[in-house]
Parts: C-alpha cells; sequence; structure tokens
C-alpha cells in the first residue's frame, strides 16, 4: 500500500488539495502499478509562520 506524505503552505483553496490528492493518486496507481483504492495520501498544511526560507519565516518574506 503506498503512502505519500505531502507538506505545502498553508492558504491553497481547498479545490486545490482535492486536484492533488487525485493527481499524485493518479500518478503513483500508474507508476507503481497499484489500485487507486490502495494509494493513500496524506497532504499537511503548514502556517506561513511555521516554514522557514533561509532562516526566515515565509510569512515575513515579501511576495508569499
Amino acid at each position: 500500500m503506498p503512502l505519500v506524505n505531502i507538506q505545502i503552505l498553508q492558504g491553497r483553496p481547498e479545490e486545490k488539495v482535492k486536484e492533488l490528492i487525485q493527481n499524485v493518486t493518479e500518478v503513483v496507481s500508474m507508476t507503481l502499478a497499484a489500485p487507486k483504492e490502495n494509494v493513500r495520501v496524506i497532504v499537511t498544511e503548514v502556517p506561513k509562520t511555521h516554514w522557514g526560507i533561509g532562516g526566515i519565516p515565509v510569512s515575513e518574506i515579501s511576495g508569499r
């Protein structure tokens, strides 16, 4: 049973997260010849205050 963990920054529309889950499931299923019912996808949304780039929280970087 394939299990895929994905971490993304919080703030994307629910529909985009749903689309991500569907697309990842499709690719993993095709690549591994695994039934879609056996593919698990976990999406964790991380607040911008808890994600750092170059030592700076994303919430403090303009344009993100």
